[in-house]
Protein backbone atom coordinates (compact mmCIF):
# COMPACT_ATOMS: atom_id res chain seq x y z
CA UNK A 1 0.00 0.00 0.00
CA UNK A 2 1.08 3.60 -0.63
CA UNK A 3 2.36 5.46 2.42
CA UNK A 4 3.73 8.97 2.81
CA UNK A 5 6.47 11.02 4.44
CA UNK A 6 6.36 14.49 5.97
CA UNK A 7 8.55 16.59 3.68
CA UNK A 8 9.26 19.54 5.97
CA UNK A 9 10.28 20.38 9.53
CA UNK A 10 6.96 22.07 10.28
CA UNK A 11 3.75 20.90 8.63
CA UNK A 12 0.08 21.76 8.88
CA UNK A 13 -1.98 22.79 10.66
CA UNK A 14 -3.85 19.54 10.03
CA UNK A 15 -6.94 18.04 11.62
CA UNK A 16 -6.04 15.12 13.87
CA UNK A 17 -8.73 12.61 14.82
CA UNK A 18 -7.25 12.47 18.32
CA UNK A 19 -5.81 15.92 18.97
CA UNK A 20 -7.82 18.50 17.02
CA UNK A 21 -6.15 21.24 14.95
CA UNK A 22 -2.48 20.35 15.08
CA UNK A 23 0.74 21.99 13.89
CA UNK A 24 3.27 19.21 13.37
CA UNK A 25 6.99 19.11 14.06
CA UNK A 26 9.17 16.58 12.23
CA UNK A 27 12.61 16.19 13.83
CA UNK A 28 13.59 13.44 11.40
CA UNK A 29 14.85 13.50 7.78
CA UNK A 30 12.43 14.77 5.15
CA UNK A 31 13.42 12.14 2.57
CA UNK A 32 13.12 8.92 4.55
CA UNK A 33 11.76 7.30 7.67
CA UNK A 34 14.25 7.18 10.54
CA UNK A 35 13.12 5.16 13.53
CA UNK A 36 14.23 2.43 15.93
CA UNK A 37 10.84 0.78 15.37
CA UNK A 38 9.65 -0.40 11.97
CA UNK A 39 5.95 -0.71 12.78
CA UNK A 40 3.88 -2.86 10.49
CA UNK A 41 1.16 -0.18 10.36
CA UNK A 42 3.34 2.94 10.06
CA UNK A 43 1.89 5.52 7.67
CA UNK A 44 5.45 6.56 6.78
CA UNK A 45 6.22 3.10 5.41
CA UNK A 46 9.19 0.94 6.38
CA UNK A 47 12.77 1.85 7.22
CA UNK A 48 15.11 1.76 4.24
CA UNK A 49 17.76 -0.93 4.49
CA UNK A 50 21.45 -0.18 4.45
CA UNK A 51 23.42 2.90 5.45
CA UNK A 52 24.17 4.30 2.01
CA UNK A 53 21.86 7.26 2.54
CA UNK A 54 23.19 9.99 4.76
CA UNK A 55 20.92 10.91 7.66
CA UNK A 56 20.48 14.66 8.07
CA UNK A 57 18.41 15.87 11.00
CA UNK A 58 17.10 19.44 11.24
CA UNK A 59 19.13 21.58 13.63
CA UNK A 60 17.71 23.06 16.81
CA UNK A 61 17.93 26.51 15.18
CA UNK A 62 16.14 25.30 12.05
CA UNK A 63 13.28 23.86 14.10
CA UNK A 64 12.92 27.03 16.18
CA UNK A 65 13.12 29.35 13.17
CA UNK A 66 10.58 27.42 11.13
CA UNK A 67 8.18 27.05 14.04
CA UNK A 68 8.31 30.76 14.78
CA UNK A 69 7.51 31.60 11.16
CA UNK A 70 4.60 29.15 11.14
CA UNK A 71 3.16 30.42 14.42
CA UNK A 72 3.51 34.04 13.31
CA UNK A 73 1.64 33.24 10.09
CA UNK A 74 -1.31 31.40 11.63
CA UNK A 75 -1.49 33.90 14.48
CA UNK A 76 -1.76 36.80 12.03
CA UNK A 77 -4.61 34.95 10.28
CA UNK A 78 -6.23 34.37 13.68
CA UNK A 79 -6.53 30.66 12.93
CA UNK A 80 -7.40 28.14 15.62
CA UNK A 81 -4.63 25.93 16.98
CA UNK A 82 -5.29 23.20 19.55
CA UNK A 83 -1.93 21.50 19.71
CA UNK A 84 1.70 21.52 18.59
CA UNK A 85 2.65 17.91 17.94
CA UNK A 86 6.01 16.18 17.68
CA UNK A 87 5.46 13.31 15.23
CA UNK A 88 6.89 13.15 11.71
CA UNK A 89 8.99 10.51 9.96
CA UNK A 90 10.03 8.41 12.94
CA UNK A 91 10.78 8.60 16.65
CA UNK A 92 11.20 12.28 17.69
CA UNK A 93 13.07 11.54 20.91
CA UNK A 94 15.95 10.10 18.86
CA UNK A 95 17.01 13.66 17.97
CA UNK A 96 20.12 14.45 20.07
CA UNK A 97 18.81 17.95 20.89
CA UNK A 98 15.27 16.82 21.70
CA UNK A 99 15.42 18.14 25.27
CA UNK A 100 16.64 21.56 24.11
CA UNK A 101 14.12 21.76 21.30
CA UNK A 102 11.33 21.10 23.81
CA UNK A 103 12.41 24.22 25.74
CA UNK A 104 12.37 26.30 22.54
CA UNK A 105 8.93 25.05 21.55
CA UNK A 106 7.48 25.79 24.99
CA UNK A 107 8.79 29.38 24.78
CA UNK A 108 7.34 29.91 21.29
CA UNK A 109 4.02 28.34 22.26
CA UNK A 110 3.77 30.66 25.26
CA UNK A 111 4.47 33.66 23.01
CA UNK A 112 2.00 32.93 20.21
CA UNK A 113 -0.57 30.33 21.32
CA UNK A 114 -0.37 29.94 25.09
CA UNK A 115 -3.51 27.78 25.19
CA UNK A 116 -2.20 25.25 22.66
CA UNK A 117 -1.05 21.96 24.18
CA UNK A 118 2.38 20.58 23.34
CA UNK A 119 2.20 16.88 22.51
CA UNK A 120 4.86 14.27 21.82
CA UNK A 121 4.01 10.98 20.10
CA UNK A 122 6.71 8.51 21.14
CA UNK A 123 7.36 4.77 20.92
CA UNK A 124 8.68 4.74 24.52
CA UNK A 125 12.12 3.38 23.59
CA UNK A 126 14.37 6.31 24.55
CA UNK A 127 13.30 6.54 28.18
CA UNK A 128 16.67 5.21 29.35
CA UNK A 129 17.94 8.74 28.70
CA UNK A 130 17.35 11.01 31.69
CA UNK A 131 17.20 14.15 29.51
CA UNK A 132 14.44 12.61 27.38
CA UNK A 133 12.30 11.81 30.41
CA UNK A 134 12.87 15.27 31.89
CA UNK A 135 11.86 16.89 28.59
CA UNK A 136 8.75 14.72 28.25
CA UNK A 137 7.63 15.68 31.75
CA UNK A 138 7.56 19.33 30.64
CA UNK A 139 5.00 18.87 27.85
CA UNK A 140 1.21 18.80 28.20
CA UNK A 141 0.68 15.42 26.54
CA UNK A 142 3.45 12.82 26.46
CA UNK A 143 1.75 10.02 24.53
CA UNK A 144 3.68 6.76 24.81
CA UNK A 145 3.16 3.71 22.61
CA UNK A 146 2.29 0.33 24.13
CA UNK A 147 0.78 -1.97 21.53
CA UNK A 148 1.18 -5.15 23.57
CA UNK A 149 2.31 -6.40 26.95
CA UNK A 150 4.02 -9.41 25.36
CA UNK A 151 7.57 -9.19 23.98
CA UNK A 152 6.94 -11.49 21.02
CA UNK A 153 3.91 -9.50 19.90
CA UNK A 154 5.80 -6.21 20.12
CA UNK A 155 8.54 -7.70 17.96
CA UNK A 156 5.96 -8.80 15.41
CA UNK A 157 3.85 -5.62 15.30
CA UNK A 158 6.44 -2.92 16.04
CA UNK A 159 9.58 -4.67 14.73
CA UNK A 160 12.06 -2.93 17.10
CA UNK A 161 15.72 -2.60 16.19
CA UNK A 162 17.94 -4.68 18.45
CA UNK A 163 16.69 -6.16 21.70
CA UNK A 164 13.38 -5.27 23.33
CA UNK A 165 12.35 -5.89 26.92
CA UNK A 166 8.76 -5.06 27.83
CA UNK A 167 9.54 -5.24 31.56
CA UNK A 168 12.20 -2.56 31.18
CA UNK A 169 9.82 -0.34 29.21
CA UNK A 170 7.13 -0.72 31.88
CA UNK A 171 9.58 0.26 34.65
CA UNK A 172 10.53 3.38 32.71
CA UNK A 173 6.91 4.32 32.02
CA UNK A 174 6.16 3.96 35.73
CA UNK A 175 8.73 6.69 36.42
CA UNK A 176 6.21 9.25 35.12
CA UNK A 177 4.05 8.59 38.20
CA UNK A 178 0.93 8.45 36.06
CA UNK A 179 1.53 11.74 34.22
CA UNK A 180 1.45 10.27 30.74
CA UNK A 181 -0.93 8.91 28.14
CA UNK A 182 -0.64 5.41 26.69
CA UNK A 183 -1.61 4.90 23.05
CA UNK A 184 -2.37 1.46 21.64
CA UNK A 185 -3.02 0.40 18.06
CA UNK A 186 -5.26 -2.66 17.80
CA UNK A 187 -5.14 -4.76 14.66
CA UNK A 188 -5.20 -8.29 13.33
CA UNK A 189 -4.14 -10.17 10.20
CA UNK A 190 -0.74 -11.37 9.06
CA UNK A 191 2.72 -9.82 9.01
CA UNK A 192 5.10 -11.54 6.61
CA UNK A 193 2.99 -14.68 6.87
CA UNK A 194 2.78 -14.70 10.67
CA UNK A 195 -0.67 -14.31 12.27
CA UNK A 196 -1.18 -11.36 14.61
CA UNK A 197 -4.11 -10.25 16.77
CA UNK A 198 -3.52 -8.12 19.86
CA UNK A 199 -7.21 -8.25 20.86
CA UNK A 200 -7.20 -11.86 22.11
CA UNK A 201 -7.88 -12.63 25.78
CA UNK A 202 -4.22 -13.47 26.39
CA UNK A 203 -3.10 -10.21 24.79
CA UNK A 204 -5.65 -8.04 26.60
CA UNK A 205 -4.84 -9.62 29.96
CA UNK A 206 -1.11 -8.90 29.55
CA UNK A 207 -1.77 -5.38 28.26
CA UNK A 208 -4.19 -4.67 31.09
CA UNK A 209 -1.65 -5.79 33.68
CA UNK A 210 0.87 -3.36 32.19
CA UNK A 211 -1.64 -0.54 32.40
CA UNK A 212 -2.31 -1.31 36.06
CA UNK A 213 1.41 -0.95 36.76
CA UNK A 214 1.86 2.24 34.73
CA UNK A 215 -1.44 3.80 35.91
CA UNK A 216 -1.54 6.43 33.13
CA UNK A 217 -3.91 9.39 33.31
CA UNK A 218 -5.47 8.22 30.04
CA UNK A 219 -5.33 5.47 27.43
CA UNK A 220 -5.96 6.15 23.75
CA UNK A 221 -7.01 3.12 21.73
CA UNK A 222 -7.47 3.11 17.99
CA UNK A 223 -7.20 0.99 14.89
CA UNK A 224 -5.95 1.36 11.33
CA UNK A 225 -7.26 4.45 9.55
CA UNK A 226 -4.61 5.03 6.86
CA UNK A 227 -2.57 3.01 4.42
CA UNK A 228 -0.04 0.64 5.94
CA UNK A 229 3.08 -1.09 4.57
CA UNK A 230 1.32 -4.48 4.82
CA UNK A 231 -1.99 -5.00 3.02
CA UNK A 232 -2.59 -8.11 5.14
CA UNK A 233 -3.59 -6.09 8.22
CA UNK A 234 -7.22 -5.55 9.20
CA UNK A 235 -9.07 -2.93 11.21
CA UNK A 236 -10.68 -3.86 14.51
CA UNK A 237 -14.45 -3.20 14.55
CA UNK A 238 -15.70 -0.29 16.65
CA UNK A 239 -17.77 -2.61 18.83
CA UNK A 240 -14.62 -4.54 19.80
CA UNK A 241 -12.76 -1.32 20.63
CA UNK A 242 -15.67 -0.32 22.84
CA UNK A 243 -15.45 -3.64 24.69
CA UNK A 244 -11.73 -3.11 25.23
CA UNK A 245 -12.35 0.43 26.50
CA UNK A 246 -15.02 -0.79 28.94
CA UNK A 247 -12.58 -3.37 30.25
CA UNK A 248 -9.96 -0.75 31.07
CA UNK A 249 -12.41 1.75 32.52
CA UNK A 250 -13.47 -0.92 35.02
CA UNK A 251 -9.99 -0.80 36.55
CA UNK A 252 -10.27 2.96 36.96
CA UNK A 253 -8.32 4.25 33.95
CA UNK A 254 -9.84 6.79 31.56
CA UNK A 255 -10.05 5.62 27.93
CA UNK A 256 -10.67 7.42 24.63
CA UNK A 257 -11.51 5.37 21.55
CA UNK A 258 -10.79 6.49 18.00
Amino acid sequence: MDTFLFDSVIYGPVTSRRLGISLGINLLPANRKYCNFDCSYCECGLNKEGSCLKITLPSRFEVSQNLQLALESISEKKEKLDVITFAGNGEPTMHPDFHLIINDVIALRDKFYKDAAITVLSNSTMLHKKMVIEALKKVDNNIMKLDSGINETVRLINRPAGTFDIDKIIRQLKSFSGQLIIQTMFLKGKIEGKPVDNTTEVELAAWGNCLREINPRMVMIYTIARNTPFDTLEKIPAVKLKQIADRIEKIGISVKTY
